[in-house]
């Protein structure tokens, strides 16, 4: 029952219209459902992020005039430090890389990963897993505008690291990068994250099979337990070679390769070089099953499907009872 009402809390967040819910009401949800479940809650708005030095949520959210926000819920469990993170962006236009029309509007989808987290969490509490669980969750809106950030710009992420701008629709990246790197601040011994994060993941494995990439034993118990639930998930690899196509003359590292070829790949390695070494780090592009623009089928609706709140729950379980 925990698990259901988690999902049906992500399944409600996805499907929220985008001009009903701006970073603001998704980090007020949010901290809203935390507290009812006797979470610890920290929500920083946008001075807090520029006083942080949040450079990659700041510059995705600098084209809307809604600003954004990052969230933060701690469950304080006995057991093993489990960091989640989630992709937050409200509604994806693409910014000055602007999408097609045609489509766009299901990118209110956009902060599935988000929706995803936050339920789990309450569940995690709902549930008393033994484990020490914390949340970092970015949240922000990517809109074309005057104050926009462009193509070219070179961002100064939280932690340091110095990332070129070459496709402002590769923004989920940015948000998570940040999010990432604050995250194992927390020294965690496992990161997983979820994300609505690119379409060659639909290219790829289509609009059912969510992509896993990561070190190789979490990712496993993450594929596992997806099957488990009845989930799609499916193991992909880490290339090193692809990590010399994201090299930038301007900054340490740049967002998007120069060609579409494993676009899907290329998306974690960016993240990889944001999570800290020793971690056990599993990614979860989720961009095709998080929404279900089709017709329903078994026990998927039409619109938000909460994917992958039961994998994650399933691998938060198998964590808590393999213990310290």
């Amino acid at each position: 029952a925990a698990v259901v009402a988690a999902v049906d809390l992500a399944r409600d967040l996805v499907n929220t219209p985008p001009n009903a819910l701006p970073p603001a009401e998704l980090a007020r949800r949010a901290a809203e459902a935390a507290v009812a479940a006797g979470l610890e809650v920290e929500v920083l708005d946008e001075s807090a992020l520029r006083a942080g030095g949040y450079g990659g949520i700041l510059a995705v959210g600098s084209g809307s005039a809604r600003p954004p926000y990052l969230v933060r819920i701690r469950h304080a469990g006995e057991g093993p430090r489990v960091a989640l993170v989630g992709k937050g962006i409200t509604f994806d236009s693409g910014g000055i890389s602007i999408k097609p029309a045609g489509g766009m509007d299901a990118m209110k989808s956009d902060m599935a990963g988000a929706a995803a987290v936050i339920a789990t969490i309450t569940a995690v509490a709902s549930l008393r897993l033994p484990l020490e669980v914390i949340a970092t969750v970015p949240m922000a809106e990517n809109l074309p505008s005057g104050s926009a950030y462009r193509p070219a710009d070179v961002l100064t992420m939280y932690g340091g690291k110095r990332v070129e701008v070459l496709n402002t629709d590769a923004e989920g990246r940015l948000i998570l990068a940040d999010a990432l790197v604050r995250a194992c601040e927390d020294s965690p011994v496992h990161l997983i994250d979820a994300a609505t994060l690119t379409g060659a993941q639909r290219v790829a494995l289509g609009d059912r099979i969510a992509g896993v990439m990561g070190t190789d034993e979490l990712r496993a118990r993450v594929v596992a337990a997806g099957d488990r639930v009845g989930e799609g998930m499916w193991p992909m690899p880490l290339p090193g070679e692809l990590r010399s196509a994201l090299d930038s003359s301007v900054a340490d590292i740049a967002n998007v390769t120069g060609d579409r070829n494993a676009g899907m790949l290329a998306a974690a390695i960016f993240l990889q070089e944001f999570v800290a070494d020793g971690v056990q780090w599993a990614h979860l592009d989720i961009a095709g099953p998080a929404f279900n623009t089709g017709k329903p089928w078994g026990f998927t609706p039409k619109g938000g499907t909460g994917v992958p709140v039961r994998t994650l729950m399933a691998t938060l379980e198998e964590l808590a009872a393999a213990g310290p």
